[in-house]
């Protein structure tokens, strides 16, 4: 078994005489221009980085360089229409897959999925 002791510190009393003096711990008191000097401080990294966003978020779209015209058909889905029979239809000596690729591609679809009555754009290339 262990026992643990606990002793007090030492209080010094010092003497009444004028050399002595008495310390008191003041609490921290925040006056409104330390207010704002320490929002500002705050939100120092804030506007940084909004002015660097501002700055050089243009930068890409002034590259001056020019893209080449891209050139296409439309074709309107009709009922029962599937992109590989619309790729079928347009290039029938060309791999259907590579189509619907460029088919996908050039209409940012995510799936192979199309509803009728839509109107899909079709790489010029395969336009007979």
């Amino acid at each position: 078994m262990s026992t643990i002791s606990i002793q007090s510190p030492a209080i010094l009393r010092a003497s009444g005489g004028a050399s002595s003096r008495v310390t008191h711990r003041t609490r921290l008191r925040l006056t409104a221009r330390g207010r704002r000097v320490l929002a500002g401080f705050a939100a120092a990294p804030l506007i940084a980085g909004i002015a660097f966003s501002v700055l050089a978020g243009g930068s890409a779209l002034a590259s001056g360089e020019e893209s080449a015209p891209v050139a296409f058909e439309s074709v309107t889905v009709l009922p029962g229409d599937t992109l590989w029979s619309i790729a079928a239809e347009v290039a029938p000596g060309i791999d259907p897959r590579e189509v619907i690729d460029d088919i996908m591609r050039l209409n940012n679809l995510g799936t192979g999925a199309i509803q009728a009555g839509a109107e899909i754009a079709i790489p010029a290339q395969y336009e007979h």
